[in-house]
Parts: C-alpha cells; structure tokens; sequence
C-alpha cells in the first residue's frame, strides 16, 4: 500500500497519474495536502500528478527519484532498501577539519559518484577530514554546476541517481571521510521548475537568479516546511554530515522566528537523534557574524560561513589584482585585519557597494573555526571570464605561501579540487540547457556580465559549448608530472603539520598576533611563528623569540640568526621558538 501525496493549496482539483491505468481523483484535505492510496504501487513505480483541468503530467515537488530527468514523471523510492554499511560512524565535525570542495561532473573523467569513490584514496592521503559536494540535485540537460537545480529532494540522474549518493557517501565514511553537501534553497531553476504551479513557493521579488522563495508571505508554513524536510532528508536518509547553504543573503525573512533558526533547531533536534555532529554552513556576504552566533545569545545557531573577505584579502595580496570587489583588499593591514578579526568589511567603508558593509566579530567569543576559508572556489574560479585558476596567474613560490597562510590561519580551511597540485584545468562556467532559446539567453548574459568587468566578449568561453565543460575536467595525469606531484606532496606536509601542532589550528580569534612590514608578514600561532615574505628579493625579518626549529619551508635557502630570519623571495616558512 504506498499513500500519494501532494501540497497544493490552492488547487480545486488535483489527480494522480499512473501507468497503464486511469488517473485517479486525489482526495483534499483542510491543510491542502492532497492524498490516494494506490494498495499495489511499490519502489520503482512512476507516477505523475495533474492539477485542475490541465492536462500536463507533473512530477512530484518532492520526487526522491527522476530517473527521465526533471521533465519526466517521478518514480517511488525506498530509502530503507539501501543497504548501509557505515553503522559505525560518528560522524566528523567542522572544528579541526580540512575540507575538500568537488564538482561531481568534472571530479574524473567519468563524472558520476561512483567514479568519484576511486578518488577517495587520494584525499585521505592528502589528509583531508570532509568533502563537500557541489550541488546534486536534480537539473535540466546533463551537466552544469548544480546550482539551477529544481528537484530539491532528488539526486542528479546522471551523476548515479540516489543509490549512487549513497555508494558515496558510504565508501567516504569507510574511509574515515565527512561529506558536506551544497544545497541551493534560494531559487528554481529556469527549466524544469514544476514545484511553483503546485503552490505558492515563490513570491513576487527577485534575486540575481529569479524570483526569491516565500518564506514569509501567505502559505509560507508550508513552503518552510517543504525546505526543512529536504535539508533533514539529505542529513538523515542520505548520510550526509553537514549542508552548505547557498547565498542565505538572498531569502528574505521578515517573521519572527528567521527561516535559518528555524534549520538550526531541526538540525540539533536530529543530531541529537542521530548521535553524530551535524554542520550547517552558510554563503552569506552580509559579514553579519549572528549568522553563526549561537541561538542561546541571540544569533541563528549555523556553525558556520564562508568568508569571501579572507579569500580576498590573500588573493589581492599574492596577485595584485583590484578589479571589482577586490577594490577595497590587497594591502598587508587587510590580511591583518582578517586573520585577526576574520571580516574586513567590518561596520567599515565598502567601495564596491558605495556604502558601510558588515559588522565587527567578537574576537573573544567567536572562534575561527566558524569562518571557511580558502584561497580558491568554484567561485573564485569560475566566475572569472576564463575559469583560470590563480596557479595561471602566480610562481609555484607564490602558490606554497599563500597555501602555508591560509593552513596556518586560525580559520576551518578548505581546497577546491586540484588546487593541491596546482591543476592547469580551468574550471569554467558550463551549462548543457536543451531548450536552444534559454541556452542562448545564458550565453548572451554571460558575456554582458563580463564585458562590463573589461573583458572582451570573445575571451569569454560559450557556457554551452560541450568543450566548455570538457576543458573543466580535472586532469588527472598531471600528478605524474614532477611539478604537480611536488606541489602535491607540499600541501600533504603542510596539512599533516597543521594537525601535528596544536598550534596551528587553534581557532582563538584574540590569540593570534600579526605584524607585517615591506612585503613581509609575521604571524603568531602560540609558540610557533609563520614568516611569510612576498617580496621578490630576500629580506631578514627579526623575530620575537629563538627559534628551535624550522618545521616547514617553502623554498631553500632559509637562514635562521639569533634574533631573525632570512627569508629568500617569495617564500615562507614554520618555525617552533
């Protein structure tokens, strides 16, 4: 017996679709869920609904499974028939790891889950504590990032479907591995969204991608809900240790109780079921630190967001770049204020926005490990014009100091694929949209977006090109070649000292102690001192201390004196005093 369900509240008349039989009236309820019990309906039945007089077959707002894609009907799903095999896991949580962003799709060549675990063995060997998942719900065409997915319950078909999730997140576990997943709640996607003909789940305003998610407006118990149960399915019947919560900036909430509370207390409210540490992490770029304030001192309960600024801060500074946003960045007194304060733009001036942005983080109170850092993202890259990587812009010198700041920071790390080997793949922006008149709309924005960044519309690749996406591929035979495999074997040192000294990862805000000079910087991390010199000449650096030992160089040549160090170009070194 499987009982067929709906929410539409608003619809006079809904019906149920079956194969091979005739449709079936569904039966209205007083809080507009929409019900029939189909007595030998099982897994693997496809199934569609019909709403009022239209004749159109929709799937389910709340399909498990698309195996047609996200036009085709939906089919019934057991999550209870996969057989698990992580009953021992307890979980990874978000203070002290190391984390690993992937894109499914160009991950290997292959592009599916299940080629994506032949790849496990080379994470835990670089030393990495979770990976996090590019969004993999369901999307219309092939390939793209993720992030037009219209399924919010259903993993991608041709990634593997919800058993190929599942083989994923079980053969990470095996390996002592956490996985976060990156889930898109602020918009639908263009094509495919069914979801907003069955009930009132978008509103009238609009963000950069669409039209913005009701969580506020008439209906909105039901449109919150509709969101929770996906982000409690993805943690409870896929495994999963933690979300990433795309652009939060842009879900307008005016209720008393915000929606992202309302995620936190569901959230602990299953971690305590589960017995496990369950992660939420917010895209946010209002650097407002109640976001990540625990909700017993009047903040949202997240255990954490990215921060953007950290990333510029080290980005400007290392490529001199000040295009844009990165406008503000690229000074020494900038990286300070970071490493110190986690937020730049802290209640201070923002030329980019013309006005004050953010608000300052107590650094007593709020620990580092609540701020994701990285010196690369599938943002970062991929929203450059041609996807190019900062190892096309930088010496491998650059590379390894930039690398040794952002693992010594007191910040929860993270790598975007390759950048461990210094990948020659860009990583592009790619769609694979069928409808030509949207492919070609997708296109002609993209080079607008960039024509008025200054780039020519001819330097940006077309979205929809397949050698677009085929260039994003990881290569993965660059790690026999000797300059990978050293810059490889760089950032494998560099994370197993990390976690050799406590030192290192210590997240305590009011304890870290910069200064900096001439293109040099300086760094207190307890009783060790990060030296980094960004100049292209040597320079001696004198130290608040004797140095005992030279735990990790980025290059030869590096003398220690009584009261200093010389540091060559472009180079930074780990000493313990």
């Amino acid at each position: 017996m499987t009982e067929f369900t709906v929410w539409a509240p608003e619809a006079a008349r809904v019906r149920l679709r079956l194969p091979g039989m005739a449709d079936h009236d569904m039966r209205a309820g007083p809080d507009g869920w929409w019900r029939f019990e189909v007595p030998d309906a099982g897994p693997g039945t496809d199934y569609a609904f019909l709403l009022d007089d239209d004749e159109r077959a929709l799937p389910d707002p709340r399909s498990a499974w698309q195996p047609a894609g996200v036009h085709g009907p939906s089919r019934l799903y057991d999550h209870t028939a996969f057989r698990w095999t992580d009953q021992d896991w307890t979980g990874r949580q978000l203070p002290g790891s190391v984390l690993y962003e992937l894109h499914v799709g160009t991950f290997t060549p292959e592009g599916t889950f299940d080629a994506a675990i032949g790849r496990l063995d080379h994470l835990v060997d670089l030393g990495v504590d979770m990976i996090e998942l590019l969004p993999v719900n369901a999307f219309n065409g092939e390939y793209n990032w993720g992030y037009d997915g219209v399924c919010w319950y259903a993993p991608h078909q041709p990634y593997g479907g919800p058993d190929g999730l599942k083989r994923l997140v079980d053969a990470a576990h095996a390996k002592g591995l956490g996985v976060i997943l990156d889930v898109v709640y602020n918009h639908f996607g263009p094509s495919g969204a069914y979801a907003p003909m069955f009930a009132p789940y978008l509103t009238e305003q609009s963000n950069t991608w669409g039209r913005t998610v009701n969580l506020d407006g008439p209906h909105s118990d039901g449109v919150r809900r509709y969101i929770v149960d996906s982000v409690l399915m993805w943690l409870r019947d896929y495994h999963v240790d933690g979300l990433r919560l795309d652009a939060v900036h842009a879900m307008p909430d005016s209720r008393a109780t915000h929606f992202l509370e309302q995620v936190a207390t569901e959230v602990e409210a299953l971690s305590t079921h589960l017995g496990r540490p369950l992660s939420l992490i917010a895209e946010s770029d209002l650097n407002d630190p109640k976001l990540i304030t625990p909700r017993e001192a009047g903040g949202f309960g997240l255990h954490a967001q990215w921060n953007d600024d950290a990333h510029h801060a080290l980005h400007t500074l290392l490529t001199g770049e000040r295009q844009g946003y990165y406008g503000d960045f690229g000074s020494l007194e900038c990286l300070t204020d970071v490493l110190t304060g986690a937020f730049f733009h802290a209640g201070t001036w923002s030329s980019f926005r013309n006005r004050s942005h953010g608000r300052p983080v107590d650094r007593q109170r709020t620990p580092g490990h609540r701020f994701v850092a990285y010196l690369q993202n599938h943002d970062q890259v991929g929203n450059r014009a041609t996807g190019d990587r900062i190892s096309a812009s930088l010496s491998p010198a650059l590379l390894r100091v930039g690398a040794v700041l952002l693992m010594t920071a007191p910040f929860t790390p993270m790598l975007f694929m390759g950048e461990e080997w210094a990948a020659s793949t860009p990583w592009q922006f790619f769609t694979s949209h069928p409808e030509p008149e949207l492919a070609t709309a997708v296109a002609t924005g993209r080079r607008r977006e960039f024509a008025a960044h200054g780039w020519p519309p001819g330097d940006v690749p077309d979205p929809q090109d397949p050698q677009t996406f085929l260039r994003s591929r990881l290569d993965w035979a660059e790690l026999d070649k000797p300059e990978h495999r050293e810059m490889y074997e760089f950032h494998r040192r560099l994370i197993a000292l990390r976690k050799s000294r406590p030192d290192l990862s210590d997240p305590r805000l009011d304890r870290v102690e910069v200064r900096h000079g001439d293109r040099f910087l300086l760094m207190r991390r307890g009783e060790h001192l990060v030296v980094a010199n960004l100049a292209g000449k040597a320079q001696r650096i004198n130290l608040p201390g004797v140095v005992r030992t030279v735990l990790l160089a980025t290059g030869t040549g590096v003398t220690v004196m009584r009261d200093g160090i010389e540091l060559p170009a472009e180079t930074a070194a780990i000493v313990a005093l």
